[in-house]
């Protein structure tokens, strides 16, 4: 069956819900994008003054607390658990790589 195939009513219930993904997609994108910005900051910050690219202590009081606010949202703790350390991953990728630039530049 194809969507050519389904009832009109379905077919726009459907395109209705689609869109609405659509843009929840673009406002994550957007909101990673900001925390990324904000996570640079921190990571100039750290390499400013030769503090480590990874807070283990913070990262597990986010691990905590994302999963608190994902039950609360009924969303699964280990999907939202996985997708922050995702994120952590990148953005400890992202403060070495400043941490090494800003060592490079002093050394200039």
């Amino acid at each position: 069956m194809t969507t050519r195939d389904i009832d009109e009513s379905v077919n726009a219930e459907l395109n209705r819900l689609r869109e609405s993904i659509d843009n929840i997609d673009a406002a994550v994108v957007h909101m990673l994008a900001e925390r990324f910005k904000c996570t640079q900051q921190v990571g100039h910050l750290k390499a400013a003054h030769h503090l480590p690219p990874a807070d283990l202590a913070r990262e597990s009081r986010q691990i905590a607390r994302l999963r608190q606010l994902a039950e609360s949202a009924h969303l699964d703790p280990a999907f939202a658990e996985k997708l922050l350390n995702f994120i952590v991953a990148e953005v400890i990728r992202h403060h070495e790589r400043i941490a090494e630039e800003s060592a490079t530049n002093a050394e200039a």
